[in-house]
């Protein structure tokens, strides 16, 4: 490996985790708001999920 791919290799590990942050944030402070805060928060739950789910399939 040359340097070159190691640092594309910790940017896109630091980009993957900073980008679910912001995602995961986002989500969670919808779904915090609202009458029906149970529901979205499981739907929040069920997004995390499908987005952990699609992320594993790209790497196929």
């Amino acid at each position: 490996m040359n340097m070159n791919q190691l640092i594309n290799m910790v940017m896109k590990v630091f980009v993957r985790q900073v980008v679910n942050k912001g995602v995961n944030a986002g989500i969670n402070k919808v779904a915090g708001s609202g009458k029906q805060a149970g529901e979205a928060r499981q739907a929040g739950k069920r997004a995390r999920q499908a987005a952990k789910l699609t992320r594993r399939m790209g790497k196929f």
